[in-house]
């Protein structure tokens, strides 16, 4: 597997310390937290150090055992489940948060995944994402060279049309997470919460 081959080495291929806009919105979070295309745990680590409860869910085993290796190193627990995004069924309103950090996925897989992951949120609950743009694509400095994968203001808005939009813009920025993630990027970050009356 692509993944497993990826995470197979001794380093941490994107890192070990969070992602800048999670550390920047954690604040917003309640737990329990699902963190889907976790890979190694840095970002369910530092959230389960902010005292939260989180599952992190990848297709990569190897990926995972590393997760749960910082998680040990870091003195915190989380729990990992291994799991294909395209099978993966939550249960309805189990989460107080979602996040997504560079969770690139096929158009396909997200309109049958989002539904779910929204429908998993408790109501008022958070649902976090940043991910390259598509303003990103030839770059070369992280992500995936398929524009179906990049995400943009408009994608965003139309597949989780169900979330009230609290942060929703598209910026450059530096990213410097690893070997996998480094120099200037065009992301999109989002920030939408569930609304108290939905289902």
């Amino acid at each position: 597997m692509h993944w497993d081959e990826r995470y197979g080495g001794e380093d941490y291929f994107y890192g070990r310390e969070p992602n800048d806009f999670l550390r920047e919105q954690a604040h917003q979070l309640r737990g329990p937290v699902l963190s889907i295309c976790e890979g190694e745990g840095r970002n369910a680590v530092h959230l389960a150090s902010l005292g939260l409860d989180v599952l992190g869910v990848d297709g990569s085993a190897a990926g995972l055992a590393k997760a749960q290796r910082l998680a040990a190193e870091r003195g915190v627990a989380i729990r990992t489940q291994q799991a294909d995004l395209a099978d993966f069924d939550p249960r309805p309103a189990r989460f107080g948060a979602v996040v997504s950090i560079f969770g690139h996925m096929p158009s396909a897989l997200r309109a049958r995944l989002y539904p779910r992951l929204i429908e998993a949120l408790e109501p008022g609950g958070h649902f976090l994402l940043e991910a390259y743009s598509e303003g990103q694509l030839g770059r070369g400095t992280g992500g995936p060279d398929d524009m179906d994968r990049l995400m943009s203001i408009a994608k965003i808005r139309h597949e989780l049309v169900a979330l009230e939009p609290l942060i929703l813009e598209e910026k450059e920025r530096m990213v410097v997470e690893g070997q996998g993630h480094t120099g200037a990027a065009q992301v999109v970050q989002f920030l939408g919460r569930k609304l108290a009356d939905q289902p």
